[in-house]
C-alpha cells in the first residue's frame, strides 16, 4: 500500500511539472507575434516654454503598428531624443501602472498614435541647441529607445531608432 501511495505522490509532482512546462511553452507562443510590433516618431511639437525654470515641453508622438495577429499591448516606450542628430535628452512613455485592460489594445493590423511629453531642461543641453528647439529651428527629429509589449501571456522588449 506505501509503494502507491508513493507512487501517486510521485505521478502528481510530475503531472504539476508538466502543466508549468506546457504553461511556459504556451506562453512563448506569443513571442514571435510581440516582436513584429513597429514604431515610428511621427511628430515632435513645442508644446509651452517655462522662461522662470529654462524649460520647455514638446509632445512627441509615435505610431505603433501591430502586424502580427496577437492582440498586445504598449507598457513602456523608453527613448533618447535626438533633434538634428544631437541629444536632446531621454524620455519615457508609461502605462505600467495601469493594468492591461487599462491600456490600449492594439488588435491584428491596429495603428495607434501614442503621445508624450518631453520636458527639455537648457541645463542639461548647450544653450545654443536650446534656443533652436524652442525657436523651432530643428529641421530632423529622431529617437532610438526600446519599446516593451505585452500580452496577458507574455512580454517581449524591442530595441528601435525612427526618426523624421
Amino acid at each position: 500500500m506505501a509503494l502507491q501511495s508513493k507512487m501517486t505522490v510521485y505521478l502528481a509532482i510530475a503531472g504539476v511539472f508538466a502543466l508549468m512546462g506546457g504553461i511556459v511553452f504556451y506562453a512563448s507562443l506569443d513571442n514571435v507575434g510581440l516582436e513584429q510590433v513597429e514604431i515610428e516618431l511621427t511628430s515632435v511639437k513645442l508644446k509651452e516654454v517655462n522662461s522662470e525654470n529654462n524649460q520647455a515641453k514638446f509632445d512627441v508622438t509615435f505610431l505603433v503598428k501591430n502586424p502580427s495577429d496577437k492582440t498586445l499591448t504598449v507598457s513602456l516606450i523608453d527613448y533618447q531624443l535626438y533633434g538634428d542628430e544631437k541629444l536632446l535628452g531621454k524620455g519615457q512613455y508609461s502605462t505600467v501602472d495601469i493594468s492591461l485592460p487599462g491600456r490600449a489594445i492594439f488588435y491584428s493590423g491596429a495603428e495607434i498614435p501614442l503621445k508624450n511629453i518631453f520636458v527639455l531642461s537648457k541645463s542639461e543641453v548647450n544653450s545654443e541647441l536650446y534656443e533652436d528647439a524652442i525657436n523651432e529651428k530643428i529641421v530632423s527629429f529622431s529617437a532610438e529607445g526600446k519599446i516593451t509589449t505585452q500580452t496577458s501571456w507574455s512580454e517581449a522588449d524591442i530595441d528601435f531608432k525612427t526618426g523624421y
